[in-house]
């Protein structure tokens, strides 16, 4: 099936809101060499727009090249610069290695060391790309970045709002709740409205060479998913051993070092006591791995560090008002209905019913309760509260 282009000019406003022509609409696409990106590159350069495409190497090439599925790597370049020639835009590769592991490999080790589950793609997005990133497209002239995010940007009464993608099953807005109002103002995300299946089908309609091109799997950084190598490549030593304590005070065994587990885990415990067994809590200064059963995992709320709030009025505002949200603390998870609240002064989130396995360092997302599709923000975890009084906060 052939599928129609967006018109590229009405006479009022183009396909992404400038009252100007597409010609005269200067655009920096962000490329990471995967399919997504490639068909936002093409169809801007379909309807006319001034595009230029810009990839980002984030880290040793000769390391990348070997790290199949993931993005932005050696091959990934390649893909993007073969893209940008065929569509015939010029193309950019930056160089943001030192960038990239100051502020996502750096924290991601860090922060697994404090015994904590880290988000290093909400980190990326946060700082490399909608930061240093856009900075570069504003010192290029254009007008507006434009990435492969599946999620929607809207123009609304108060100014620019981000809603969730049209499909739910590719939505992102779980890795983009950190955009500020004046990113959003920037940004445009021609994906959001787009099922999959029909962005695979501009790939090839394009004639694309990525087309087929599986998606990115995993984090870009981390081969084969093995966390915890990574974390002792940036920190040597960081695998010291403990102790695996039952929540009653009983030595259970040992494990050889906190970065091997995350809350709610039930596999390579190592140890037994006839039940099952989860991790409901890392206690990182002192070595110590918690164990417990599962309804040891419920969490009655949260508090967040690092708000950031786009939605109407002020975060202050609405926690002042013990306003209702949906909030969702796993990527994987749908939202639950919760309040935004206060505790010592610090922002919180309250959840309607208790939730299982939330973990510090993810991230809460803050969605609007009323049933539209709008994001309002969010935090990182710093806090749980326990549900269960076995259990102290951490």
């Amino acid at each position: 099936m052939t599928y129609e282009l967006p018109p590229a000019w009405d006479g009022r406003v183009n396909s992404l809101g400038f009252a100007k022509p597409p010609a005269e609409t200067r655009v920096v696409a962000a490329m990471s060499g995967g399919v997504d990106s490639s068909v936002v590159a093409a169809m801007l350069k379909a309807q006319g727009y001034d595009v230029i495409g810009i990839t980002l190497q984030l880290y040793d090439h000769g390391a990348a090249i070997e790290k199949k599925g993931a993005c932005c790597a050696g091959q990934d370049i390649h893909d993007a610069r073969n893209v940008s020639d065929q569509i015939g835009i010029p193309h950019y590769v930056l160089d943001y290695e030192s960038k990239f592991r100051e502020q996502v490999m750096e924290d991601f080790a860090d922060t697994y060391l404090a015994g904590s589950t880290p988000i290093p793609c909400i980190r990326c997005n946060q700082t490399v790309k909608f930061s240093d990133l856009l900075k570069t497209a504003r010192d290029l002239g254009a007008d507006c970045l434009a990435t492969g995010h599946y999620i929607r940007r809207t123009d609304g009464e108060d100014g620019p709002e981000l809603h969730r993608a049209a499909d739910a099953s590719r939505d992102q807005s779980y890795f983009l709740f950190a955009t500020t109002a004046e990113q959003l103002d920037y940004l445009r995300f021609p994906l959001g409205d787009l099922p999959k299946t029909q962005v695979r089908e501009l790939a090839d309609q394009f004639n694309l060479p990525v087309a087929s091109k599986p998606d990115s799997q995993d984090i870009c950084f981390v081969p084969e998913g093995s966390y915890a190598n990574v974390v002792e490549k940036l920190r040597p030593g960081a695998g010291r051993g403990g102790e695996i304590v039952h929540l009653d005070g009983r030595v259970l065994g040992e494990h050889n070092g906190v970065i091997h587990y995350t809350i709610g885990q039930r596999r390579g415990l190592g140890v037994a006591t006839g039940d099952p067994l989860y991790v409901v809590k890392i206690d990182a200064p002192k070595r110590r791995v918690i164990v417990g059963p599962r309804e040891a995992l419920m969490t009655s709320g949260l508090l967040l560090e690092e708000p950031n709030w786009i939605g109407d009025g002020t975060l202050e505002a609405a926690a002042n008002s013990d306003a209702p949200v949906l909030v969702r603390v796993r990527s994987t998870r749908p939202p639950v209905p919760a309040r935004i609240g206060w505790s010592d002064g610090v922002p919180a989130i309250w959840f309607d019913d208790p939730e299982e396995g939330v973990a510090r360092g993810q991230a809460a997302v803050l969605y609007d309760a009323a049933g539209s599709t709008r994001i309002l923000g969010g935090g990182f975890i710093l806090k749980t509260i326990p549900a269960d009084d076995r259990v102290v906060a951490a």
